[in-house]
């Protein structure tokens, strides 16, 4: 201990890296000087964050690499041993570590926040597989029920629709064909008819001229359903004329 400067000490005694007598002499130390107490607890907080970070395997064959390339690097000499730093140097050194921890608990935030938004990304997207998958497993049980009705007519223009009504599954299904595109800034929306009342049953896609949707909620209360232009993302109520409107074909 009498050859090294106690000061420097500060990061080895954070990480409990010190023999036990160095650090008993250092604790004494620390008693009495008010710096290096702030850089321990410092030093022992930026750890622990830097701990929370989520260790990636190492890469196979690494260690092998490494045994390989190691014999062709050359060990360096034997350091000369170097005067006692002065209370500038010390201070600069305290900084640099400081500086130093700094950039590593940034880049792990960094990397962490990659992370995290890359498995964010990947939530969604798998999100989204599954529940198109349940979608049309749905839409194909209605298409193949044993009850299912069918019924088609014309819409405006040169489209066709076809509803499929599956009372067992209490689900209907609307087949678009040859449809024109909406407006800038529209929709097609689809509606349940419940004795006069609009209920609101789905969303088309206004890029696509044939579609097959499955509606949304149960057909037990409707009798019929209707198409209408609405704006983007869809209205709570019709708010055009509809472009057609189908009754539910008889059971």
């Amino acid at each position: 201990m009498t050859t090294v400067d106690v000061h420097t000490l500060t990061g080895a005694y954070a990480l409990d890296a010190l023999l036990d007598d160095e650090r008993a002499e250092f604790e004494r130390h620390l008693a009495v000087c008010e710096a290096c107490a702030r850089e321990v607890d410092e030093l022992r907080a930026t750890a622990g964050r830097l701990g929370l970070a989520t260790t990636t395997s190492a890469p196979t064959g690494l260690k092998a690499d490494v045994l390989r390339r190691i014999k062709n690097v050359r060990q360096e000499p034997p350091r000369a041993a170097s005067p006692p730093p002065t209370t500038t140097q010390r201070a600069h050194r305290r900084a640099l570590t400081r500086y130093a921890l700094a950039a590593c608990l940034a880049a792990v935030v960094a990397s962490a926040g990659i992370a995290v938004w890359q498995h964010q990304r990947a939530d969604t997207a798998r999100s989204q597989a599954q529940s198109a998958q349940r979608e049309n497993q749905q839409l194909s049980e209605v298409l193949s029920a044993p009850d299912a009705k069918a019924t088609s007519g014309r819409l405006a223009g040169r489209g066709t629709g076809t509803l499929v009504i599956a009372r067992s599954r209490n689900k209907a299904v609307f087949v678009a064909s040859g449809l024109a595109r909406p407006p800038a800034g529209k929709v097609y929306q689809l509606w349940f008819d419940d004795a006069g009342r609009m209920r609101p049953a789905g969303l088309m896609d206004p890029a696509r001229s044939s579609e097959a949707v499955l509606l949304s909620g149960p057909v037990d209360r409707a009798s019929g359903m209707g198409i209408t232009v609405e704006p983007a993302g869809g209205s709570t109520s019709p708010t055009s004329v509809p472009l057609a409107v189908m009754s539910f074909p008889v059971a």
